[in-house]
């Protein structure tokens, strides 16, 4: 059987975008060509999907980092490049997506097929046909493609179940989720048998069905981390309801059902408020008086109390009888997570800069859209010069320059090109 992993972290970059291109139309009877730089493709996106053929995050820990295919630059004579493939990944239903920078939810991936845009690619830049106007019929510059978006993301799987089965270690759990569907998980007759959340699909005579999830023996403490409780307790929060699996046969039975109670008041998230049929578990082991007794005992407490023997199967048609009923009245719990706008799925924008003075006379100024507009201009070229002068003088940088004391005559390293200082710029 796969490992069960429930919590993942990924890191995605979308997909950068293509460079427009500076080109000229050159046909002998095209008189006067003019401007024929195409725009440059958009960069892929990132998508995540809910498939509820997936049941684990187990995937994304043999691969947890992806990235998008870039836009592909423009060409001659209008052409425009091919945009990158966008990346649809599959996850299995429930998964919760959290920004690992901001810490918040950003997507709950709650029902099958469910597709959330997570990164979103750069925009490609235009060509320089694109500028053409009637009074620049000859634009000797383009825009560079758009940066790519890289976010860290962690992802952690919440289990879709109709009911959740809860109990002490070895109250007989695994047992029964095994008698009533065809789930065959591990069962043995020591502590902590399960290790992971098992999943079985009860079929009603109907012809439908409802899912049982099988969630690790909880101890006292479990809400603070004591045990296996803690790490699996998330996964019944979207439980219609809850089947408690007591083991009548130990002495301490009543105070076991009461602790666990107690933890899901202690964890929160409306978990104690869900509602309980209790299941006495292992009666072939006693007397019919006991049992009579325990089961009058623990009505004091819950109204909904069976008693059953897993190991024979007495009992459990009638109980699977009541849970057909219960599916069909109790909806799923309306607790529905707090998704926060998720302002960085399309944060192309890379505009921040840095100035470093790199000696009495020398200043270099690096930054991503920086270094993107150097990469599309042409140092022999004055018209894409004066344009890239623009372009850093609206975004401050000829400010930031002067106020750590930008001399005339002193050298501006702008990423690989280099240039004099010439006095106040005037664009």
């Amino acid at each position: 059987m796969a490992a069960f992993i429930d919590k993942v972290k990924v890191k995605i970059e979308s997909g950068r975008g293509g460079n427009g291109a500076v080109a000229w139309r050159r046909e002998k009877f095209v008189d006067k060509g003019g401007p024929a730089g195409g725009d440059g493709g958009r960069g892929g996106n990132i998508y995540f999907v809910a498939d509820e053929n997936m049941s684990t995050l187990l995937d994304f820990t043999y691969k947890s980092v992806y990235k998008a295919e870039d836009g592909q630059n423009g060409g001659n004579k209008n052409c425009h490049g091919k945009d990158g493939r966008d990346i649809f990944l599959k996850m299995p239903v429930g998964v919760v997506v959290r920004d690992l920078k901001t810490g918040k939810i950003i997507a709950d991936l709650d029902q099958h097929e469910k597709t959330i845009l997570v990164a979103k690619g750069g925009r490609g830049g235009r060509g320089n046909a694109r500028f053409a106007t009637a009074q620049k019929r000859a634009p000797q510059f383009c825009e560079p493609g758009e940066a790519p978006v890289g976010r860290e993301l962690e992802l952690e799987l919440r289990l879709i179940a109709d009911i959740g089965l809860l109990g002490m270690p070895n109250a007989g759990k695994s047992s029964f989720i095994s008698k009533v569907s065809s789930a065959k998980p591990k069962i043995a007759d020591y502590p902590f048998t399960t290790l992971v959340p098992n999943l079985g699909v009860v079929r009603k005579p109907s012809g439908d069905g409802f899912v049982i999830a099988d969630i690790p023996g909880i101890i006292e403490g479990a809400h603070q981390g004591v045990g296996l409780g803690f790490e699996f307790l998330k996964h019944v929060q979207r439980c219609r309801f809850l089947i408690h699996v007591v083991d009548i046969s130990n002495e301490n039975a009543v105070e076991n059902y009461h602790t666990i109670n107690s933890e899901l008041k202690k964890y929160g998230a409306g978990l104690s408020s869900l509602y309980q049929v209790v299941l006495l578990n292992k009666t072939d082991v006693l007397d019919a008086d006991f049992v009579n007794e325990m089961t009058k005992r623990f009505k004091s407490f819950n109204d909904d109390v069976f008693a059953i023997s897993c190991a024979t199967g007495e009992g459990i048609s009638e109980f699977l009888n009541h849970l057909y009923k219960k599916t069909d009245e109790i909806p799923h719990p309306e607790n529905p997570l707090e998704i926060e706008y998720d302002e960085g799925f399309d944060d192309n924008d890379d505009s921040n800069f840095s100035v470093v003075k790199l000696n009495k006379n020398t200043f270099l100024v690096d930054g991503g859209k920086i270094r993107r507009l150097v990469s599309v201009t042409d140092t022999r070229n004055t018209q894409q010069m004066r344009r890239l002068a623009n372009i850093l003088d609206s975004m401050g940088v000829y400010l930031e320059l002067k106020k750590m004391g930008l001399k005339e005559n002193d050298t501006i390293m702008v990423a690989h090109i280099e240039t004099t200082y010439l006095g106040d710029y005037q664009g």
